[in-house]
């Protein structure tokens, strides 16, 4: 199969989750990307838990599709053979502290001197530049540090994070957009750049109109828990048997959901006539809604909402999410053998191109420390005499 980012080659010197997100994307887009670890046990995160047969699976999560080789990063020639292999490669990614690349010789501007057409990525916690930039980059202080977390839990629980690291991928994410904006910009040009982001501006990225009505009308919003910010009623609602999400957006889905739970006396009633109402009295319209539904299960509702144009649906836990008909119908969750746990099961790429047969984004698995280390090196040039005096002199390692 010709994959989109075939052709590309991505030397990864990240860790942890910012990072390796970002080059699996380009991983299961095509690309061929080299994961360098420090020897003597590979990336941190292997040492996480929980385990699968000793193996992290924290690290499963985020490494498909990868070589994976070991360097000693603390070495002189270990860093060498780095610089030697980015300037054989197109991309390097990296999301280390802030001034740890030129500690280590590898800054942008040294490789781009060499190699003017080289593309970097760069992830930190909080940007190069700024009273900040030298914090470590841990999730939850990037969610709290940018308001995501003020905006996230209720009245009781207070400001409360996201259930995944949503800093740490969001800013993979990005980056990727910038690296893939970089080689169309090189394509045209024959220039490669410095690309660069941050989990503090990856979570501003994503504060949307919560962020708008600071700016625009200076409004600091409050944790609303499971209701919509700005439109009434849309949310999280009591049904039989347990929480529905309901989401009737517009005037007409309000009129029709009144409808259905036989509560047309509402669309009459002064508290409720526009959503602005509504949105001052939606604590009270919560309970006149859920006076109804707590007459039906949530599955029994679910049917009878989208029937009648009202997005609708259950709060699934991951045993539900991962036996759904539609999960499997999209093809989303994807098989690969690993030398060790045999077939392992991940969530796959979740983009759909034409191109691309759906559920064939995973095709290697997470690779072990040092897996591919003889390998990668013989591609890079390096000779059978070279490469077997390096791992004597444990510059590199390779598993047995």
């Amino acid at each position: 199969m010709n994959l989109p980012l075939s052709g590309l080659k991505v030397l990864d010197l990240t860790r942890a989750l910012s990072g390796p997100f970002s080059t699996m994307i380009l991983a299961d887009l095509g690309a061929e990307v080299i994961k360098v670890e420090p020897t003597p046990a590979g990336e941190m995160v292997r040492q996480w838990g929980p385990f699968d047969e000793d193996i992290s699976v924290y690290y499963l999560s985020a490494n498909r599709n990868k070589k994976g080789i070991g360097v000693d990063f603390r070495s002189k020639e270990g860093l060498a053979l780095i610089k030697r292999m980015a300037m054989q490669s197109d991309i390097v990614v990296e999301n280390f502290k802030v001034g740890t690349m030129e500690n280590m010789g590898l800054s942008y501007k040294e490789l781009s001197q060499e190699k003017p057409g080289l593309i970097m990525a760069s992830i930190s916690g909080f940007g190069s530049k700024g009273p900040a930039k030298y914090w470590a980059g841990f999730d939850q202080i990037a969610q709290g540090y940018s308001g995501f977390m003020s905006l996230t839990g209720t009245d009781e629980s207070g400001p409360t994070r996201v259930g995944t690291a949503i800093g740490d991928l969001t800013a993979g994410m990005w980056v990727v957009i910038g690296i893939l904006a970089a080689v169309v910009e090189y394509k045209n040009s024959g220039r490669g750049q410095h690309v660069e982001t941050s989990l503090l501006a990856s979570l501003m990225g994503l504060l949307s109109v919560q962020g708008q009505r600071y700016l625009s009308v200076q409004e600091v919003p409050e944790p609303c828990g499971n209701v919509h910010p700005v439109i009434a009623p849309y949310g999280t609602f009591e049904t039989a048997d347990g929480p529905l999400n309901l989401a009737p957006a517009t005037q007409a889905m309000w009129s029709k959901l009144c409808s259905i739970l036989d509560l047309e006396m509402l669309t009459s009633d002064p508290r409720f006539l526009t959503n602005a109402d509504r949105m001052k009295n939606r604590h009270v319209l919560k309970d006149l809604l859920e006076s109804s539904l707590k007459c039906r299960t949530r599955m029994e509702w679910t049917p009878v909402m989208i029937e009648n144009g009202i997005p609708a649906g259950p709060i699934n836990k991951l045993s539900d999410v991962f036996s759904d008909p539609q999960v499997e119908a999209c093809k989303l969750v994807e098989s690969v053998v690993h030398p060790v746990l045999g077939e392992l099961k991940q969530v796959g790429l979740p983009i759909s191109m034409s191109h691309m047969e759906d559920g064939t984004s995973i095709r290697t698995a997470p690779p072990l420390f040092g897996q591919h280390t003889t390998d990668v090196f013989a591609d890079y040039g390096f000779t059978p005499v070279e490469i077997n005096r390096l791992i004597e002199q444990k510059i590199i390692y390779q598993a047995g």
